[in-house]
């Protein structure tokens, strides 16, 4: 008798699973929706301002739709693929920006992007053997909070004042430990796809 139930929840986890409008989907999409803005904030009128606070509000939404997702029990597959996504194309944009406008060097933006690029191949691997992606790291989540909480930084340690002068090491403090937390994270990924593979293989 007790199959019946059963079969009844699994059935509302999975109808959960594939809803798409949902109030936290509807947050993935508005931080999407900053990325161009913030973009052309930091390359057009160097609204640094502004665009410090697009990154800001992107942060929050990136929290709220984690809570929200959880307490109202509208946790999605799209909201599963749309949360990093949003993640990836905040931290690509902001570090095209960063190094046309000099802020940091060209060899940094290419071992973070390396990574990810990487990575993008891996799933690929994973894929064709018929796993799935692979659940977010804490230790990824880690060095995300780090890097879009680096650079905020990274813009104020631009300018004069005491402002800047404080910001500068917090900046480089969070690019760093961020950079080597990604970098780490990554490492996890990979030895986890390796694996599988050779479990396959084998």
């Amino acid at each position: 008798m007790a199959a019946a139930p059963d079969a009844a929840a699994a059935a509302s986890t999975a109808g959960a699973a594939d809803r798409v409008i949902t109030i936290p989907n509807a947050l993935s999409v508005l931080r999407l929706f900053g990325v161009p803005l913030f973009l052309w904030l930091l390359l057009g009128p160097h609204a640094d301002g502004w665009a410090i606070l697009v990154l800001f509000l992107s942060g929050f939404t990136d929290w709220a739709d984690g809570v929200l997702a959880r307490r109202l029990n509208q946790m999605s597959s799209l909201g599963a693929l749309l949360d990093p996504l949003a993640d990836r194309l905040y931290i690509l944009a902001t570090l095209a920006g960063l190094v046309l406008r000099d802020i940091i060097p060209l060899w940094l933006a290419i071992v973070i992007v390396g990574r990810d690029v990487i990575l993008t191949g891996a799933l690929a691997v994973i894929r064709h053997y018929g796993y799935a992606p692979f659940a977010v790291h804490y230790l990824g989540k880690a060095a995300t909070f780090c890097l879009l909480n680096a650079f905020p930084f990274l813009l104020i340690s631009q300018y004069h004042g005491t402002v800047a002068d404080v910001a500068r090491p917090v900046a480089w403090a969070f690019t760093i430990w961020g950079t080597g937390l990604y970098l780490y994270a990554g490492g996890v990924y990979l030895l986890q796809a390796w694996q599988l593979v050779r479990q396959v293989r084998r």
